[in-house]
């Protein structure tokens, strides 16, 4: 029996996973997946990434993640989906709805009291709106420096250094990133305000955020869930609050004990055998080097 039962969670919002690309870090989202229980899951945008899709590059363990959201409509969660601009394609099931399961555009949720409005955030990307093309090519780009991040962490980590992420040091270095992320922050705030709402959560940006902004109309809560590419976040709701949830910050006993469960014994009818691995929630169990 685990040493650690999963947290409870009332709402889990995710976006930006990008599965079916060399960045996605999905083994450690499915650690994370496994030491939670969510009442209630939001996908919000970019889960499976059509742009970069290759028949070629689908590892076990994003299909594992898909597993784990079916298991979860199975078991009667309800399912957001709220597509964005890398799964696109499946805007057109906007209003949707199969078991546990619906896919929309955007959600509005009124949480103790304060309104909530989810939605991806592409569509408050000029680039993305004017200029597809340019906005296609910077996410070849992206891919490719996310691919030699990960050689140069791999490096780094047998040379005894810490990760770097490349990325960040690119946007943070650069004025016109950091005034895209404020230009795109303060537009949706604005908005939110107009509209009366109190929280506006997106993702896109692949910025994690949990902060008050200031606009003309009042003060908005403005969230960001991140990303599964580089910063490996989500938001969590519990108890009448948001937080914002970091891998990184897992409890190093309780990530060990998901990637090497204790041995559990198969009755085969005969000699028993042991299936060590990575619970996945779909039968299927990943070693603990599988991709």
């Amino acid at each position: 029996m685990s040493l650690h039962s999963p947290r409870s969670i009332e709402v889990l919002v995710l976006s930006d996973i990008h599965l079916g690309t060399y960045g996605c870090h999905a083994r450690e989202l499915l650690h994370y997946l496994h030491s939670i229980e969510p009442r209630q899951i939001i996908l919000n945008g970019d889960i499976i990434d059509a742009w970069q899709f290759s028949k070629k590059y689908w590892p076990a363990a994003h299909m594992a993640v898909i597993q784990y959201f079916l298991d979860a409509m199975v078991k009667g969660v309800p399912l957001v989906y709220i597509p964005g601009n890398h799964d696109e394609v499946f805007r057109k099931f906007k209003g949707v709805k199969v078991g546990s399961l619906s896919i929309d555009n955007k959600l509005v949720l009124d949480l103790n009291g304060r309104k909530t409005w989810i939605f991806h955030g592409d569509v408050f990307d000029v680039v993305m709106q004017h200029s597809r093309w340019l906005s296609r090519l910077g996410a070849v780009g992206y891919d490719l420096l996310i691919l030699i991040n990960k050689f140069v962490n791999y490096c780094s980590e047998k040379m005894g250094r810490g990760k770097i992420s490349l990325s960040k040091k690119v946007k943070n270095s650069v004025k016109s990133a950091v005034k895209f992320i404020n230009g795109f922050e303060n537009t949706i705030c604005e908005i939110a305000a107009e509209q009366g709402f109190h929280t506006v959560i997106c993702g896109h940006i692949h910025e994690p955020a949990l902060k008050e902004i200031s606009v003309k109309n009042g003060s908005i809560r403005y969230l960001n869930s991140g990303d599964w590419i580089e910063n490996l976040t989500a938001l969590e709701y519990n108890q009448g609050s948001w937080e914002l949830y970091r891998y990184a910050d897992m409890d190093e006993e309780k990530l060990q004990e998901i990637i090497y469960p204790k041995k559990r014994k198969i009755h085969t009818g005969g000699s028993g055998c042991y299936a060590p691995g990575i619970k996945t929630g779909a039968g299927v169990r990943l070693k603990p080097y599988d991709h």
